[in-house]
């Protein structure tokens, strides 16, 4: 399989080598994209004011790479699907999508060639390639550390940007924690952590049983996120389930503590619900970074860009920019 990878790899190459020079040169693509806008990337009708719908109001949107209005969307996971629907989704909403996340472990049930062309597309289109909380699973084995590495390593080899750090099963340290970031930092990844409230999160398990389980303090959200940024990273992932997923009443409440104490900037919120987005960028504006499953992606966009919405929403959302 080294050889389809290899040949993967020599492809994109060739198709990228005019655009792709400063990508090379770092030993980690980071959650940011390339800042060299690549052919794959052409101007939308609202971004076109001669030919186009330019002289509509929309809010203009941070050119890649943003640190503030980031969408990463959702692979394969409630829905199955290749390279060839990944090709529709980012040859029509590139622009707007900055990050690609393989839920779960679901990527270790593709066979590789598939999912390195699947990366290797993303890439093409200035998309970084995140793995999902699979890091939850791979804790749990005997010889963790050993276990680990050979993880770490093969998602390097894949071709992996980022690989997220969850525990929403487990009861993981905080030390152990800052250890698991400085590794996945050391083999060339950028580890983002995702934290939450609710113990049992990430397994869509019902209300009344995250209910019984119970919740954690916000504060401990702040608390770790604090340690984590200060140890390098990112940015956060902050897990919907307990807040916004699978409960009787929004903890909104939570919502506000975390941006009370944490950098807007810093911080991405699972929102893969409509009604939860559109919340979202009602509260926060259209620069709250953002993760959504990929059929939404159009959705979304129209709401940051403020040309459609719902009820309260349509016609609100607006900047003050160049």
């Amino acid at each position: 399989m080294s050889s389809v990878r290899s040949i993967v790899n020599l492809r994109t190459h060739l198709s990228r080598l005019g655009c792709s020079l400063s990508t090379a040169s770092s030993s980690r693509r980071g959650l940011a994209t390339a800042k060299v806008p690549s052919e794959t990337s052409p101007q939308t009708l609202l971004q076109d004011k001669k030919h186009g719908f330019g002289f509509l109001r929309s809010n203009p949107r941070p050119a890649k790479p943003r640190k503030l209005g980031v969408t990463e969307i959702r692979g394969p996971y409630y829905s199955a699907y290749g390279k060839r629907h990944l090709q529709d989704v980012l040859e029509t909403m590139s622009y707007h999508i900055d990050g690609l996340k393989f839920a779960g472990g679901s990527f270790s049930l593709l066979p590789e060639r598939a999912l390195v062309e699947m990366i290797e597309l993303a890439h093409e289109y200035d998309v970084y390639v995140s793995t999902g909380g699979f890091i939850e699973h791979v804790l749990t084995h005997a010889d963790v550390l050993n276990v680990v590495d050979k993880y770490l390593k093969k998602c390097k080899d894949l071709g992996f940007d980022v690989v997220e750090l969850s525990s929403g099963f487990l009861s993981f340290p905080p030390d152990d924690w800052l250890r698991l970031i400085d590794k996945v930092h050391n083999n060339g990844l950028i580890a983002k952590p995702e934290l939450g409230i609710q113990f049992g999160a990430g397994g869509d398990t019902s209300a009344a049983e995250l209910e019984a389980t119970g919740q954690s303090d916000p504060f401990r959200v702040v608390s770790l996120g604090k340690k984590f940024l200060d140890a390098g990273v990112e940015r956060l992932m902050i897990e919907s389930e307990g807040i916004t997923e699978n409960v009787k009443t929004w903890r909104t409440d939570a919502i506000q503590e975390i941006l009370k104490d944490l950098p807007m900037e810093r911080v991405m919120f699972e929102a893969a619900d409509p009604k939860v987005f559109n919340w979202y960028i009602r509260e926060f504006g259209a620069d709250v970074n953002l993760f959504v499953d990929h059929s939404q992606i159009v959705q979304l966009s129209c709401l940051r860009s403020g040309i459609w919405g719902m009820a309260d929403t349509f016609g609100k959302v607006v900047s003050y920019r160049q």
